[in-house]
Parts: structure tokens; sequence; C-alpha cells
């Protein structure tokens, strides 16, 4: 019984893992959004 009951736990967590190239992609995205709304506010002032 226990056996299956592994069996069974080891078989679904596969199904329930997030694809780490969908991660990744959404964190670039959101890094180059940021790094762009950066650029956008202080595209415009001169240095001091």
């Amino acid at each position: 019984m226990a056996h299956t009951l592994v069996r069974l736990a080891e078989s679904t967590s596969e199904h329930a893992e997030v694809n780490p190239w969908l991660i990744g992609g959404l964190t670039l995205l959101l890094l180059l959004a940021l790094l762009l709304a950066v650029v956008a506010f202080g595209g415009g002032r001169e240095h001091s």
C-alpha cells in the first residue's frame, strides 16, 4: 500500500512543475519593462 502511494505521489508531481523557460521569460520581460521605465523617467534630464 505504501509503495503504491509513493508511486502516485511521484507521478502527480511531474505534472505540477512550472516550465522554467516560462518563468525566465516572464522575469526577463518584467526586468526589461522596468529598465525602459527607468530610461524613460530619466531620459530628458541633464547630468549634474
